[in-house]
């Protein structure tokens, strides 16, 4: 799901709109096939041959605005996504280029690196908040019917979508949208929308959306926001250093104290595999040793700030926080 935005000329009442389209309509260029597809760059005009008007997001959000051909880019490294990119054209000005379709082409593996690497240059600059969990209670056309007290403050910590501060921000669009379109149905998610967005504090937050029933009462849409556990952050961590599987089991290895020989025999490797692992894990995180290495991931990092949270796991990721 969409967790974050940054653009321009989108008015706020065509937001949802958009997010509706996205995840509950068929349509052509959709973010996810991109993502998932061997070409991550593709115009609607290429897609539908011309004829705009198959396409629901023209008819429904931005053809009414008087734009015609967009140019959507998955933003995709070392296998996964890390954003998305869209430009969109006037009528006037007629279609994107092949030389502009393959020059955004050329960009896209450079962007997605840098998206990468930015959730690895800050920290958390903020002290530890106090508040649980949040309730947004929406109707069906994604209109807020009330809001917690811990809602409203971290909906000030995540920030707005677009320029009207009505709005709501991306992220509980996206959960909303996405439970409407496994409700229906349609080719949206398979599973309870789920996602994990980092506020502009720097803190990791979870935000999932789920119906409410009951006879006597309306069946709302409630979207939770509340922090992130370690354990749902540490997969998209070590993707960001861009750790193949292996070296992420050996990272934890590391983390709890294991010597080389002992991370041998747990993960039924030579000494020399994991030493080749290990060089490997030093030169994606930038470090010379396994102290420089811990004191990266776990002290420079966000990990610290909600360790008291987790739950140790089976395999002793963050059994350091305990020492």
């Amino acid at each position: 799901m969409i967790t974050g935005n940054v653009g321009e000329g989108l008015p706020p009442e065509a937001t949802r709109g958009f997010f509706r389209v996205e995840y509950s309509v068929d349509d052509f260029n959709k973010f996810s096939s991109l993502a998932r597809g061997r070409r991550v760059v593709r115009t609607l005009n290429e897609a539908t041959t011309g004829r705009y008007d198959r396409s629901a997001r023209w008819r429904e959000v931005f053809g009414p605005l008087g734009l015609n051909d967009d140019l959507r880019a998955a933003l995709v490294a070392d296998g996964n996504c890390w954003g998305y990119l869209a430009l969109h054209r006037h009528g006037i000005r007629g279609p994107f280029s092949d030389e502009e379709t393959s020059f955004v082409g050329q960009l896209t593996a450079h962007l997605a690196e840098g998206l990468r690497k930015s959730l690895l240059i800050e920290n958390v600059a903020v002290e530890e908040a106090d508040e649980g969990p949040g309730l947004i209670l929406l109707d069906d056309r994604m209109d807020v019917v009330a809001t917690t007290a811990a809602a409203r403050y971290w909906l000030a910590d995540v920030g707005r979508t677009g320029r009207d501060v009505g709005e709501l921000p991306s992220p509980i669009l996206a959960a909303a949208a996405s439970l409407q379109a496994l409700e229906r149905g349609s080719r949206g998610p398979s599973v309870m929308p789920r996602s994990r967005l980092r506020t502009s504090s720097g803190r990791w937050l979870v935000v999932h959306a789920s119906r409410l029933g009951g006879e006597d009462q309306e069946k709302r849409i409630a979207v939770i926001i509340e922090l992130a556990q370690p354990v749902e952050i540490a997969p998209l961590i070590a993707a960001a250093y861009g750790l193949s599987e292996r070296e992420r089991q050996v990272l934890q290895q590391v983390v709890i104290g294991l010597s080389t020989a002992a991370i041998a025999e747990a993960l039924h490797i030579s000494a020399n595999t994991v030493q080749d692992h290990l060089k490997a894990i030093f030169d994606k995180v930038g470090v010379r040793s396994r102290r420089e290495l811990v004191a990266q991931i776990f002290t420079q990092q966000y990990l610290p700030r909600i360790w008291d949270q987790a739950k140790l796991g089976t395999d002793g990721w963050f059994a350091l926080a305990a020492s």
